[in-house]
């Protein structure tokens, strides 16, 4: 849910721009550490575990959120809490967390294949990562927060899983990890030079598995600034 008491404070500073950064590098430092720790066999627990003894003991004041690690059929939840279920080849693995860093949020996610990835696991990641560079490239000031989600949405749309996109494209990020403004289909609201924004595709197929591709940006005039560099090619372990 968005504050929206926090809409005064959607133009970032650049001493909060700074701190954002090093929430994000965080995570960056967090995902090359867990793709070393990942084995088939572990729970999303001891996955979700290791992602916040790593984050805590790199320097996190506390979690911008409560990580999000599923497998499987489990993917498919987009806000879905890790349990005690295993994973296993030839899943797909979705890690959404984020650290607090002198007082702001990071927050990124990333599906990887377990093994192996089907065709279809390979088609509708390509989907999602398509839509997010979309909205990427066409996201800069003066850009309406509606026209980046339609973007990418049109995208996923003409793929024929319009249905299985199920939330907004983006939010605000700061102090809080969900702030204005929404990027979403019902958005109003317009980009503006040093907003800290989110952009997050998905496609979840009910039963089968989800995708989502997120990372943190900072607006410019020209374009972004992504404060995450962690690879989004499809990674399989």
């Amino acid at each position: 849910m968005i504050d929206n008491n926090l809409n005064s404070n959607m133009i970032k500073s650049e001493y909060e721009i700074q701190c954002i950064s090093k929430a994000s590098a965080l995570g960056d430092r967090c995902f090359s550490h867990i793709l070393g720790f990942i084995e088939p066999g572990m729970s999303e627990k001891q996955i979700a575990a290791e992602i916040e003894r790593f984050l805590f003991e790199n320097g996190a004041e506390k979690l911008a959120f409560d990580t999000i690690v599923v497998s499987g059929a489990r993917s498919c939840l987009p806000h879905g809490e890790p349990t005690d279920k295993i994973v296993e080849k030839g899943e797909f693995l979705t890690l959404d967390f984020g650290a607090v860093v002198d007082g702001y949020c990071g927050d990124m996610t990333r599906t990887i294949a377990i093994g192996s990835a089907t065709p279809l696991m390979k088609m509708i990641y390509d989907i999602v990562l398509e839509a997010q560079l979309a909205a990427i490239e066409v996201i800069k000031a003066g850009v309406s927060c509606y026209d980046a989600d339609k973007t990418a949405r049109d995208i996923i749309v003409k793929a024929g899983y319009g249905d299985n996109f199920t939330h907004g494209l983006g939010h605000g990020i700061g102090t809080q990890v969900h702030e204005a403004p929404r990027l979403n289909a019902k958005s109003e609201e317009i980009l503006e030079k040093n907003m800290a924004i989110t952009i997050e595709p998905g496609i979840y197929l009910p039963g089968l598995f989800g995708v989502r591709i997120e990372d943190l940006a900072i607006v410019t005039d020209f374009g972004i600034i992504n404060k995450v560099n962690s690879k989004k090619d499809l990674i399989i372990l």
